[in-house]
């Protein structure tokens, strides 16, 4: 098990990683050695509890596969060894962001200038468009 907070760990054979070359420059050693990792974590098996699991999914977007697994590419170093670190790592930060309770909204009321500056507005438009009005035939 992986402790990524006080409460909440990961199971390690939900995670998998996988090397692959890296893209970008890099001279020709990019185009012989795999040191980019994809890590990939199986959401359903990790063991994270159901509201982190739901906010994981809205906080990584488009990095959840169709599979429902949660895909980390790190190719930021040259060594496999510090790519691993770099993905767990970021893997590590975002279960810790979807731990963190949202914190509920306190529905406010508005203030009294903030009524009367709409109802002043409210107002000023009618006048407008009162002014605009075609005249009726009555009117002549």
């Amino acid at each position: 098990m992986i402790r990524v907070t006080p409460n909440i760990a990961i199971n390690e054979g939900a995670i998998s990683e996988s090397f692959v070359r890296a893209s970008g420059p890099g001279g020709q050693n990019v185009n012989k050695v795999a040191t980019a990792v994809q890590l990939r974590l199986d959401i359903a098996a990790s063991g994270l509890p159901d509201d982190v699991r739901r906010r994981l999914v809205t906080l990584a977007g488009r990095r959840i596969t169709q599979q429902g697994d949660l895909l980390i590419t790190a190719q930021r170093f040259r060594t496999q060894e510090r790519n691993r670190q770099a993905a767990m790592d970021a893997l590590i930060r975002l279960i810790q962001r979807a731990a963190e309770p949202p914190t509920p909204r306190v529905p406010t009321q508005p203030t009294v200038a903030s009524k009367r500056r709409r109802l002043q507005t409210k107002a000023r438009r009618a006048r407008i468009k009162q002014s605009r009005a075609a005249f009726t035939e009555e009117d002549g």
